[in-house]
């Protein structure tokens, strides 16, 4: 190893630098927490006990291996003239190193276990949420309010091309928040439409797999109003990123309001599917209803992506027959050129919806077709 007096200064230079940086690091951290996040619910409480208590054992014989390991290194080294001792068929010391670990894994096996089961008793719960992934949304279903909607993304899509300045919640907002009311045991069935999501809140205790033609179950309770977010945790495609999730505990009474504010819009949906829309009206409702569900394949400006998403800008779909396009939005393309087909949004969309969005394609991105689709349309061809 040579180096010389000549770059010597340099080097040091280099490392009081490194450890300036380094030091000044923490300062441009936009957060930098070693923790779990602040549990607010009863498993999310035990899991971070649970966590604590096998970092303590962990650490704990950390010290004790190492203080003997580097005793012995110390003490027993070959420049003082120690030799390596010889032996074998130790039934006293193989009965020791067996006996120890055993107890230690069954000290933390006890808690782990009973942590596991508490997770997974649904039993007595005062209601039901269903969860649904999608590619790239959340569908929610409260089988006992008869309710059901999906939950986007609604961060702007200016944010996300970095034209505009990122929101303090950047890209954990979305536009239908789940609702749940606090001090509730409510038990949730999680399954997946097309392929496999996790729907993960850590200030619940929750990560959950949603498995296509599987459901999954696990039970959340609330402890304190608040906005606790999340994500999916499995990676799911072009816009695994983009599919946030929301949850806001709140009381019971404005639960119940919710409830009925929900029922009522649901209500306003079915009377908008009967009644003839203007064109204005179908072109605002379609640019907001297409940035959430559709902007996420074929770009905000409708331009796709080559060889994947096609481009709706001049497409035959798009200025073609009315009708292909409504059955194309409604059940989905399953043949072509690009390797990811169109889902099937008849689920997904009502007929005010799929009426909008087509309305606002056939008269975007170039497309002048002049065409207004009115929600009887769609009906027509469900």
């Amino acid at each position: 190893m040579s180096i010389t007096l000549k770059r010597f200064p340099g080097i040091i230079s280099r490392l009081i630098l490194g450890m300036g940086l380094w030091f000044a690091a923490p300062a441009v951290f936009a957060e930098y927490g070693l923790n779990f996040q602040r549990p607010v619910t009863p498993v999310a409480r035990d899991i971070l006990e649970l966590h604590n208590l096998i970092l303590i054992i962990c650490l704990v014989i950390f010290v004790i291996v190492f203080s003997f390991m580097f005793y012995s290194i110390f003490a027993h080294r070959k420049s003082r003239g120690y030799k390596a001792a010889q032996f074998h068929d130790n039934a006293t010391l193989e009965v020791v190193w067996t006996v120890i670990p055993f107890l230690i894994l069954v000290s933390m096996a006890i808690p782990s276990t009973a942590t596991l089961i508490y997770m997974s008793d649904v039993s007595h719960s005062d209601m039901t949420v269903r969860v649904t992934g999608y590619q790239w949304k959340w569908q929610y279903t409260y089988p006992g309010q008869d309710i059901s909607f999906f939950s986007t993304l609604s961060t702007p899509q200016d944010e996300i091309e970095n034209k505009a300045k990122k929101d303090e919640h950047y890209l954990l907002e979305v536009d239908n928040p789940l609702v749940l009311p606090v001090g509730k045991k409510v038990r949730f069935q999680v399954t997946g439409n097309d392929v496999i999501h996790s729907w993960w809140v850590p200030q619940l205790g929750v990560k959950k797999d949603a498995i296509p033609g599987y459901i999954n179950e696990f039970w959340v309770r609330a402890d304190e109003p608040g906005t606790y977010r999340g994500q999916c945790a499995e990676l799911c495609g072009k816009g695994h990123g983009f599919m946030p999730i929301v949850v806001k505990a709140v009381s019971q009474d404005d639960f119940t309001k919710w409830v009925a504010m929900e029922k009522s819009k649901t209500a306003a949906d079915s009377a908008g599917g009967n009644k003839t829309w203007s064109k204005g009206d179908l072109m605002a409702k379609g640019q907001k209803a297409f940035a959430g569900t559709c902007a996420a394949c074929h770009g905000a400006e409708g331009k796709g992506i080559p060889g994947v998403f096609p481009a709706l800008a001049g497409s035959k779909i798009a200025t073609g027959p009315v009708d292909e396009h409504i059955k194309t939005v409604l059940h989905g393309r399953h043949t072509g050129k690009f390797s990811s087909q169109m889902p099937a949004f008849a689920a997904q969309l009502n007929d005010v919806d799929v009426a909008a969005i087509i309305t606002f394609e056939r008269n975007s991105f170039g497309n002048k077709t002049g065409d207004v689709v009115q929600p009887s349309q769609v009906k027509a061809l469900r």
